[in-house]
């Protein structure tokens, strides 16, 4: 799968010294996707069960432990996923993951 703004993702560990940390489990979540070919939403939930669906072609993972979430949304027809938010489980909680 081809990944659509993987800058969004350096942005986020270099943004704050607190996220520094991010920097490995964002990477290994990137090189796992970008490898991957999932032809619908149940296909990234069978492999990823952490991950949650959402509507609009949405999926939320949990990165780090659960300390970050990515939100992607995926054309999977064309094998591309367009990252739509990276930050904190508390910065995930205060947006709408769907509208994102």
């Amino acid at each position: 799968m081809r990944i659509i703004a993987r800058a969004t993702l350096r942005q986020f560990w270099e943004s704050t010294p607190a996220h520094a940390d991010a920097q490995t489990p964002l990477v290994e979540w990137y090189r796992h996707i970008e490898k991957a070919i999932y032809r619908t939403p149940q296909e990234v939930k069978a492999e990823l069960r952490t991950a949650s669906v959402l509507k609009g072609a949405r999926v939320v993972f949990n990165i780090g432990g659960n300390k970050y979430r990515v939100i992607l949304a995926i054309d999977y027809r064309r094998q591309l996923g367009f990252i739509r938010f990276v930050g904190t489980h508390a910065q995930y909680d205060q947006i709408n993951a769907e509208t994102v």
